[in-house]
């Protein structure tokens, strides 16, 4: 009787190490499976106390772009002429910019309009339908119809969404995804700009306010936005599959060890 107790205190001795190891690596599992608070909200370091105005310069039409445009004035009738989508002046939505910049209305001809925001070119059509007595009190609106983002990583609802309004800022454009996932790396959203030719890359922290100021609020048409996921997502979809591994087999190890001592 006594060999046998002395037996399983020093069973006893030999599981108990085995235990806090196992209780150890079952917290750094579950810590590094945790994301802290700051690392989830946006905009940590608001102060709604304090308020910064920052002006931002209007989107410039592009080659590709697609215009909806409409005049109208006080006699319909006259107006009616200059609406009329020719074939081989417009789209089936709009009048496309050519690569050189220009569209082709009908009346009015040629007109560039490449590098113009769309209110520059809704003053410019007004001036030249006074200026050369088409219509005396014309009134010119002009959208864009094609303008498209792209989404992709860790949101909920990945894809390419098309917009009409003038500007969109970054965060409506994540609402039309469906927000980021929990998974999502809020300090670090890339996006990808073509703008005249010449290709941009940025990444947004949105945890921080500092990007209000940037060229970035608002998107642009064809911007792309990915969203890296964080640690703890790349961590359990198996991009560090090596030490997940091992952590696992050691811990199923002492389990076994510890049922078959019980």
């Amino acid at each position: 009787m006594k060999i046998k107790a002395n037996h399983t205190d020093n069973l006893n001795k030999m599981i108990q190490p085995q235990k806090k190891i196992l209780i150890l690596i079952v917290g750094l599992l579950l810590l590094s499976s945790c994301a802290s608070k700051k690392d989830v909200l946006y905009f940590n370091d608001i102060n709604l106390k304090e308020q910064d105005e920052t002006v931002f310069s209007d989107g410039k039409i592009q080659a590709n772009d697609i215009l909806s445009i409409v005049i109208s004035s006080s006699s319909p009738e006259l107006a009616s002429i200059y609406n009329t989508n020719q074939p081989a002046l417009s789209t089936i939505n709009g009048y496309l910019v050519t690569i050189e910049g220009a569209i082709t209305l009908p009346i009015l001809g040629k007109i560039k309009v490449k590098d113009l925001t769309l209110l520059e070119l809704e003053n410019l059509l007004v001036q030249k339908l006074i200026a050369e007595n088409h219509l005396s009190n014309a009134t010119v609106t002009v959208r864009l119809t094609n303008a498209k983002f792209t989404i992709l990583g860790e949101v909920k609802n990945p894809g390419t969404f098309t917009f009409n309004e003038q500007n969109i800022s970054l965060l409506q454009a994540l609402g039309y995804a469906g927000d980021l996932t929990i998974n999502g790396q809020r300090q670090d959203v890339l996006i990808i700009r073509e703008e005249n030719n010449k290709r941009t890359y940025t990444t947004i922290d949105l945890t921080s306010k500092k990007w209000f100021d940037s060229p970035y609020y608002y998107i642009k048409p064809n911007d792309v936005i990915y969203v890296n996921p964080n640690g703890p997502k790349v961590t359990t979809s198996g991009y560090v599959p090596n030490l997940t591994n091992l952590l696992a087999v050691v811990s199923i190890a002492i389990t076994t060890v510890i049922l078959l001592t019980k």
